[in-house]
């Protein structure tokens, strides 16, 4: 009963603390992505990179802007990690090898932060904070900076012009997420995280053996890596190891920071479009959804109807930290795999059958409830978009949303999207299950080791980063093969998201009418919800009914 009090006490308290972000900061970002001035510290940037920062570009140049930007900054990531033993603060550690340097280049810049190592016995505290980190703040100024460029898709007319990419990255790493992690680095260093340049230190343990403890900038990697859903943890064990995640307060602390931003741009995105009722119905949607979420993988972890001898003896607590029990673990594995975080505080292997596979079908779903910095707001657009096309479909009337016309081109792109990171998922995994020496790979036979395969390419082409274990990952085939997911789940849709936003700028704005289909309202609320679990359990389902579903029926 004192759990269960406990559980609804973190979850009002979560709640409450989103609500009373949303409007403040939701304002504060469409300023940053608005505003004609610049900073001090801003136009100096733009100097030293040669930017004309009040010049608009078109979508393929803001394009090619994401493309080079990220492009540069794997071959970075790459290097910093292939040199580290000539790095200072290397901790003698040797260089990453090629694959694995190729797979963590790729998951950072991509905020996925998939990790086939153990970040304390891999990764000096240069790499990890000169690289790493500095891809925490970049790689989710990117995601915004792109559903920005969509935003102003709908509020622009008669041009081909979006915004500049380079502006947007600059305003946005600056204003919101420099001071926001700063801050929150402070309180996680008061929770009692680790912020510290130590080594390797050997330590006694109760029983007399001997472990090695690495220090670190621990407090400031944390406080972005949530801030950001990034979810790249400084140890192996994430957010579980008690140096990244002392307590319960730091826990939903951390839960709040990875959900705050992304249930906040609905707010910056009804600001930027002129109608707060349409970022309120994309709010409501979200919320929706990841209160369902949090239901049924709670239910399933509290009453667990597994056969299996582990769950018989109680084992829902397998794989969860004592510190913080059901509700918390639960809260958490909701909240990391509805955005695009891959941080946990406990291990998603052990869940029960229909907690685990809830948690990839939350990852399927796109991770738009909220979804990442940026990308689950324009995830969620671009299904409304397909909302409004079945509702115009309906009534045979060309479909119109936020006052621009839906024509064939408009649909192609969104459709595009919406078969990109599916088709990423599902061949990949094919091929995983298609290979001797991959299958070989799987530590566990049946429909868990099938689930275990599909929530590893789920988990990099939605750029969530979040495991199953249960899996050795860390081969030059699967290091290879989950870095291109990561690349192309990123990629493609991006492609995509900004060529409509180039289509939709050059239209003309069409009036509302007596047949505009009004799209603030509880009905098309539920249209969209009704279209995104349509659309992601065709996509998935039979998938799901050979993993966790199977398992479940065992």
């Amino acid at each position: 009963m004192n759990d269960t009090l406990a559980g609804w006490l973190q979850i009002t308290v979560l709640i409450a603390a989103l609500a009373l972000s949303y409007r403040p900061l939701g304002d504060y970002m469409a300023r940053i992505l608005t505003t004609a001035k610049h900073l001090r510290v801003e136009r100096g940037i733009y100097r030293l990179g040669g930017v004309d920062a009040d010049a608009d570009q078109k979508w393929s140049a803001y394009l090619r802007s994401v493309l080079a930007f990220s492009a540069v900054s794997v071959l970075f990531l790459y290097a910093f990690q292939r040199l580290q033993n000539h790095l200072l603060l290397s901790l003698g550690f040797a260089p990453v090898k090629a694959d694995q340097a190729f797979n963590t280049a790729a998951s950072f810049v991509t905020n996925t932060n998939w990790q086939s190592y153990s970040g304390e016995v891999t990764m000096g505290h240069l790499v990890q904070m000169m690289g790493l980190a500095v891809q925490n703040f970049v790689s989710a100024a990117v995601g915004i900076a792109v559903v920005a460029a969509l935003i102003r898709g709908f509020t622009r007319k008669r041009t081909d012009r979006v915004g500049n990419f380079w502006v947007d990255l600059t305003r946005i790493v600056v204003r919101l997420l420099v001071p926001m992690a700063f801050v929150f680095a402070v309180v996680l260093v008061a929770c009692g995280a680790v912020q510290n340049f130590h080594g390797i230190h050997e330590i006694s343990t109760l029983i007399g053996d001997k472990q090695s403890v690495t220090g670190g900038p621990v407090a400031s990697q944390e406080a972005i890596k949530e801030l950001g859903t990034n979810g790249g943890g400084f140890y192996n064990a994430n957010s579980a190891h008690p140096f990244e995640n002392p307590n319960g307060i730091s826990n939903i602390l951390e839960i709040y920071l990875l959900l705050v931003i992304s249930f906040s741009l609905p707010r910056t995105f009804g600001r930027m479009v002129g109608d707060h009722r349409q970022g309120y119905a994309i709010l409501a949607v979200m919320g929706l959804i990841w209160a369902a979420s949090v239901a049924i993988i709670t239910v399933n972890e509290l009453h667990s109807v597994s056969s299996s001898a582990g769950h018989a003896a109680g084992g829902m607590m397998e794989g969860k930290e004592q510190r913080f029990g059901i509700w918390a673990s639960t809260l958490f594995a909701a909240s990391t795999t509805l955005t695009s975080t891959g941080a946990v505080n406990s291990f998603h292997d052990s869940f029960s059958p229909g907690g685990g596979g809830m948690t990839i079908f939350n990852m399927m779903l796109g991770e738009i409830a909220p979804g990442g910095t940026g990308s689950g707001l324009y995830g969620i657009l671009i299904l409304a978009i397909i909302a409004v096309f079945v509702a115009g479909l309906m009534v045979g009337r060309t479909p119109e949303y936020l006052g621009k016309k839906l024509g064939a081109r408009e649909m192609k792109f969104a459709s595009l999207y919406i078969l990109a990171t599916p088709a990423v998922v599902l061949i990949g995994t094919g091929l995983a299950m298609a290979l001797p020496g991959e299958r070989a790979s799987m530590l566990n036979s049946g429909p868990h080791g099938f689930s275990e395969v599909l929530y590893a390419f789920t988990s990099a082409a939605n750029n969530n980063g979040s495991a199953f274990a249960g899996i050795g990952v860390n081969t030059e085939w699967y290091n290879t093969a989950l870095g291109l997911a990561m690349l192309l789940g990123r990629f493609l849709p991006m492609i995509f998201v900004l060529a409509l936003a180039g289509s939709l700028a050059r239209q003309q704005q069409v009036p509302v009418t007596a047949g505009t289909l009004p799209t603030h309202r509880p009905q098309f609320v539920g249209l969209l919800t009704a279209v995104i679990i349509v659309v992601v359990g065709l996509t998935y389902f039979p998938a799901l009914s050979l993993g966790p579903l199977a398992e479940g029926l065992h």
